[in-house]
């Protein structure tokens, strides 16, 4: 219980620090800690509610509270959409990688252990994308959000096809999690051509 609560609070700690750094160059502090409250606002209420009604569904609902808070802030607050999303998702990957280290750790798990630190690793790809985008000669738009949604899309792609072997790790939803995961990396990269062809 100590490990669990120890490191998701590190995890926290960690996705303000990045989600305000990364936005605060653009936006006021009251506009992005409204936006992340929010977001864990509706990740809390999503994550109880798939604990009381739909306990094997606890990562997609949670997600569903994150994206639907995400929508809500960026309209409400009139933030940039994928520049936002984009923040989100590098924010989070250590909070995610910092859940399944803390599973390893709980349920002795080498799966989650692998898992920790794979999650980790779209750290680095990220980076590497982030900096490099602009090279890429058929993304002429050069816009902000093709690191993070390619990242995102390569995350749930890797999450497909471990559920085909490993459909009983943390977080997955059993055998619709491969089916779940290939829809929603389809509509990342769909996002990614749309960005590559907008002005």
């Amino acid at each position: 219980m100590l490990v669990n609560i120890s490191l998701n609070t590190l995890g926290l700690v960690v996705f303000l620090f990045l989600f305000w750094r990364k936005l605060k160059e653009d936006y006021i502090s009251s506009q992005i800690f409204s936006t992340s409250f929010l977001i864990l606002l509706l990740l809390s209420v999503g994550y109880l509610i798939s604990q009381k009604y739909f306990p094997f569904w606890r990562f997609w609902v949670s997600l569903s509270g994150v994206m639907l808070g995400l929508i809500i802030s960026t309209l409400r607050l009139r933030l940039r959409f994928y520049e936002t999303f984009e923040t989100l998702i590098i924010a989070f990957i250590p909070w995610l990688s910092m859940i399944f280290l803390s599973d390893a750790i709980t349920n002795s798990s080498v799966f989650s252990l692998i898992a920790a630190v794979v999650t980790m690793l779209f750290t680095l790809l990220y980076g590497v994308l982030n900096v490099r985008y602009k090279d890429f000669g058929w993304y002429k738009s050069g816009r902000i959000g093709f690191a993070g949604l390619t990242t995102f899309g390569i995350y749930f792609l890797v999450r497909g096809v471990v559920a085909i072997f490993a459909p009983f790790m943390l977080s997955f939803s059993g055998r619709y999690e491969t089916i779940l995961s290939g829809v929603v990396a389809f509509f990342l990269f769909l996002g990614v051509f749309n960005l590559s062809r907008s002005n």
